[in-house]
């Protein structure tokens, strides 16, 4: 077991240390696209500056003889292009594949001084966050890097979500977590051949009225991944570190799809993944905090004072922990006010 005195020193001579806390920055949508997909890689230039995070997608979804073109095409992409307040980050191949290794090797050598964050799919218990990051210690000392890239996990099966307190204190580089419903659902042996979302078996009923247990009973479908998530939530927070929701996988129903974001967003993540254009002005909208409650919140924070006691506004007690709840609101609004200048002038307009 290492000392906690030594966790956040360099695990290889030369490379840069560890970050004592993991910066926050506007992540609402990972943004997935294909290196090797010619047409899906000349839209990368047009898409800086618009999207929190660009991700260069080398796993699933990527056939095995497009693999080493993809992961050309990453750092001919990011050899290429200014980011500016774009993130950068990579979606590997898994531990047990014949890729993940190779893309590290690549990767870091080529574009590390332009990579954010290495996802790492399939991630089973600290074990595996501690490899990647011996490993990337090593090939940024190599390399020369002076800030460490950081990693972030997926939940993809049952082990990981078991073992999901582990890995997200597993290291200093942890930025985050994202839910991987699909290979998840596959390892729990769930019976939905779904990604993301809800399912219309998985429901509640009303009781009975009388002996007829059919007439005006109805039912309410409810969300397979409630548990997950909270926990995936409880985990990140108390580490310090990001939780995300991961794809939802149809495209057409817009409608389901911002209701599960907005469900995300509520229990506390902070973003996350797009897989399609018109997914990406939704997760913009959900995961920034709605103006008039921005209004509210700085509202409650004038009328609080110094954060004790307790007021009534508009017949509703606040106090100190609404206070809490109201910085929370506040900050995330300051934060995306810096990087959109929509949503400024929006809350701009809330405070006059």
């Amino acid at each position: 077991m290492r000392s906690p005195k030594d966790f956040f020193q360099p695990l290889a001579v030369g490379a840069p240390a560890p970050l004592r806390e993991i910066p926050v920055r506007p992540s609402r949508m990972i943004h997935f696209f294909d290196p090797s997909n010619e047409k899906m890689a000349a839209k990368v230039p047009g898409l800086v500056g618009k999207l929190d995070v660009l991700l260069g997608n080398l796993e699933d979804g990527v056939q095995s003889d497009r693999k080493e073109a993809a992961r050309d095409g990453l750092v001919k992409i990011a050899q290429n292009t200014e980011f500016g307040q774009t993130q950068l980050w990579t979606r590997i191949n898994s531990l047990d594949s014949p890729w993940g290794l190779d893309d590290l090797l690549t990767l870091i050598p080529a574009i590390g001084d332009k990579l954010d964050v290495v996802m790492v799919p399939k991630v089973e218990g600290p074990q595996d966050i501690h490899y990647v990051d011996r490993l990337l210690a090593q090939l940024e000392a190599k390399a020369g890097l002076t800030r460490p890239i950081l990693i972030h996990a997926i939940l993809e099966t049952a082990t990981g979500v078991a073992n999901v307190e582990e890995i997200a204190g597993a290291s200093p580089r942890m930025q985050g977590l994202s839910l991987g419903p699909a290979d998840l659902a596959a390892s729990r042996r769930m019976k939905t051949t779904r990604v993301g979302g809800g399912h219309p078996g998985y429901l509640v009923r009303t009781d009975p009225v009388g002996d007829d247990l059919h007439a005006g009973r109805t039912t309410s479908q409810q969300d397979l991944w409630h548990y997950t998530l909270a926990r995936m939530v409880d985990a990140c927070v108390a580490n310090g570190i990001l939780p995300y929701y991961g794809p939802f996988g149809d495209i057409r129903d817009v409608v389901a799809c911002e209701d599960q974001f907005r469900n995300a967003f509520l229990l506390g993540c902070v973003g996350t993944w797009t897989l399609h254009p018109v997914q990406i002005d939704i997760a913009r909208k959900v995961f920034s905090p709605a103006p008039e409650e921005v209004r509210w919140a700085r509202r409650v924070l004038d009328a609080m004072g110094d954060g004790t006691g307790a007021v009534m506004l508009d017949g509703k007690m606040q106090d100190d922990a609404t206070v809490k709840q109201c910085r929370v609101v506040v900050n995330l609004a300051d934060l995306l006010a810096a990087r959109d200048p929509e949503l400024a002038q929006a809350y701009a307009a809330e405070q006059e």
